[in-house]
């Protein structure tokens, strides 16, 4: 009884909290909201993506430490979630193809060496997948990062990989040819390392605009995450697809799952995706 009465203070601390951190995760977007037709899209139940960074013990608000990630990583699996591809999401926002009964996708943006020697491990011990989004110009150049071979280990194993550009340049300060070099030469640096294209790609800094998404189509990927807080539903748009940040903090579990279980209520209230 009393660990209920704490998790219904924390969903009503979320409308409070998650106030102070959509603005700034809005910071730079010009999201487009674009519905897909059919009445049997329009009911979807949303999706919630988690978007991570690192798995360290940085004390950075990018970093979340393996006793942190595991604890969220165990509370996800007794929770019954199960985690999804984004070929799996895609099914489903597309086609209303049926998902698990409490279904999450696990991302992580850069493709930081942790990723790999920490953040793995916990989601096999827990039978979980990710989708890791990588910086192509970093893997294989610089110690913080993975190395291809790690890369391909991962892929192996389930782990799905997109693109997040060459360099992790803001593409709003680029020009049209600059956007299309980071777009297209990080989609071929995958393709040639790991034997496919990669799919799905993340803005860099989650910096976007209308423009920015038609070239990301145009040059064939299917869907584009954000750092846009929400879930992702019938309403969301594929090439700018909600996701919700996991930042280290003071109460970093608290915090998660505050960010997690509060999306839904905002979004009922019309406070997010309104």
């Amino acid at each position: 009884m009393l660990k209920m009465r704490k998790q219904q203070i924390y969903i009503l601390l979320a409308i409070i909290v998650i106030f102070l951190f959509i603005a700034g995760s809005k910071i730079g977007t010009s999201p487009v909201v674009a519905s897909r037709n059919g009445s049997n899209l329009i009911n979807l139940k949303d999706v919630p993506v988690l978007n991570y960074h690192k798995v360290d013990m940085l004390n950075h608000a990018l970093s979340v430490s393996p006793q942190e990630f595991e604890e969220q990583m165990e509370y996800l699996y007794k929770n019954e979630y199960t985690t999804i591809t984004p070929d799996q999401l895609m099914a489903y926002l597309k086609y209303g193809k049926q998902l698990p009964d409490k279904p999450i996708m696990i991302t992580f943006d850069d493709g930081y060496l942790d990723n790999y020697s920490n953040a793995y491990p916990i989601m096999k011990k827990y039978g979980f997948t990710a989708t890791i989004f990588l910086v192509t110009n970093l893997v294989g150049h610089d110690s913080r990062f993975m190395t291809w071979d790690q890369v391909r280990e991962m892929q192996q194993n389930g782990i799905v990989f997109g693109s997040h550009t060459v360099n992790h340049k803001s593409l709003t300060s680029l020009t049209r040819v600059q956007i299309m070099d980071e777009l297209t030469l990080s989609r071929d640096e995958i393709a040639s390392q790991l034997g496919k294209s990669p799919k799905y790609f993340a803005y860099p800094t989650g910096t976007y605009n209308a423009e920015i998404e038609d070239i990301v189509r145009s040059v064939g990927y299917k869907a584009a995450f954000t750092i846009q807080y929400g879930q992702v539903g019938a309403d969301s748009d594929l090439y700018a697809l909600e996701r919700i940040p996991i930042f280290k903090g003071q109460k970093t579990f608290r915090s998660f799952f505050i960010r997690l279980n509060g999306a839904p209520i905002l979004e009922g209230l019309g406070i997010v995706k309104s």
